[in-house]
């Protein structure tokens, strides 16, 4: 039997099996935050995919932390939604997969990619594409107010039949910024200890807050490949740093934390760094290999450092005939326990069902071509515009057409 299928109990929990479908925000939900049409086929395929891990995507814990009218926000008015929708999940994958597969939900803020911008501190790389002025740093004040709205979505996923969620600190979203926050004076900035205050009091709150067997784990953006002083886990020559990224896992540790979704890099800034890809109108300065071998090395050193987390392998998108042998070599090798599919997932939702059952086809897979991305920072809805119909469409109206 592959490893790939064994099961893997964590913190109480039974993961049927080791292969996670990762958050991939659709830009799909309704104004109010509960689950579009579209949101829904999405999640209805990971459920009929086999995955015994369903991370579900970005989920705003506040309306002002959203990165568009369509992200999707938990709220006491449509929990009913979204209680009947994870039950369906489960229903489908016993039916069809015979498995239960763990669902986590993603809570993040938005910061800086927010509707209204909300910085950490001033940023000369990243507002050259996106201008603010000092009005849209956030104040400590407001930052205060976070822990309770964390909280508050934790409690309203435990009650809509999540099993755990994620306090999301990646991909220069509000926690992660504030990890790089050097500049920044006050409570939250400057210090180690100070740069990592609000994410780690909301992991402890989240945690205080939670029944027992609730999980609360974590994705987090080791490294944002974003040259000190305006990134975390990279120095002055734009090279991994991982001194405090190692600081910031012992203490994510002694707060309870015992999984970690890795990724590295801003996909704002460089996407290249998480989704190596193979075409497309970027030219990314680096060869895809280079970009792989750093999640390899990234991953393996977590591993050998922190056995006792439960790491979720990323970077795996790329490899189209290699996936299946890529996937299990990364957890045979002790580089993660799982691995995730994010890309992959929307290209090909069957993949790990169909390499089941001998089926596996590699034209089907993810091309590594970004056009999913492209969508979403058309202000779009997103998906694989590839193979599927719909966002091919979408994307010769609105993509295409602007070039």
């Amino acid at each position: 039997m592959s490893i790939l299928n064994e099961s893997l109990e964590f913190d109480g929990k039974l993961i049927p099996n080791r292969v996670v479908f990762q958050p991939m925000e659709g830009c799909d939900c309704l104004e109010n935050g509960e689950p579009g049409e579209l949101t829904m086929a999405k999640y209805m395929n990971a459920a009929r995919s086999g995955a015994g891990l369903i991370w579900m995507e970005a989920n705003a814990v506040c309306p002002e932390g959203r990165t568009n009218p369509g992200q999707m926000m938990l709220t006491r008015e449509n929990l009913g939604v979204f209680r009947e929708f994870v039950a369906l999940m489960r229903k489908t994958a016993m039916e069809e997969c015979g498995i239960n597969p763990v669902i986590i939900l993603q809570l993040t803020h938005s910061g800086r990619q927010s509707i209204v911008p909300m910085i950490a501190y001033r940023h000369p790389i990243y507002e050259k594409t996106r201008p603010v002025t000092d009005d849209n740093i956030v104040s400590d004040e407001y930052l205060d107010t976070l822990p309770e709205k964390y909280v508050r979505s934790a409690l309203l996923a435990y009650e809509a039949g999540f099993d755990g969620v994620d306090v999301k600190s990646c991909h220069g979203y509000l926690f992660q910024e504030l990890l790089s926050a050097f500049t920044r004076t006050g409570r939250y900035g400057g210090s180690f200890e100070n740069r990592t205050r609000l994410y780690l009091d909301c992991v402890y709150a989240v945690k205080a807050a939670v029944p027992e067997g609730f999980l609360v784990v974590t994705r987090l953006g080791i490294a944002d490949m974003v040259p000190h002083p305006y990134g975390f886990g990279t120095n002055e020559d734009n090279e991994l740093d991982l001194y405090e990224s190692d600081m910031l896992i012992s203490e994510l540790i002694a707060a309870g934390i015992r999984m970690i979704n890795v990724t590295i890099g801003n996909p704002y800034y460089n996407p290249h760094i998480n989704r190596p890809f193979r075409k497309g109108g970027y030219e990314p300065p680096e060869a895809p290999e280079v970009g792989l071998a750093r999640f390899i090395t990234v991953q393996s050193h977590i591993k050998e450092k922190f056995p006792e987390i439960t790491l979720v392998g990323s970077g795996l998108s790329y490899y189209r005939q290699d996936l299946m042998d890529k996937a299990e070599q990364m957890i045979e090798s002790g580089a993660a326990d799982l691995v995730g599919f994010g890309r992959a997932s929307i290209a090909y939702p069957m993949l790990y069902r169909d390499w089941l059952d001998g089926k596996f086809d590699v034209k089907k897979t993810c091309v590594a071509c970004s056009k999913c991305t492209a969508l979403m920072r058309h202000k779009c809805v997103s998906g694989c515009a590839v193979f599927n119909e719909y966002y091919r469409n979408l994307y010769k109206e609105k993509v295409e057409c602007k070039k």
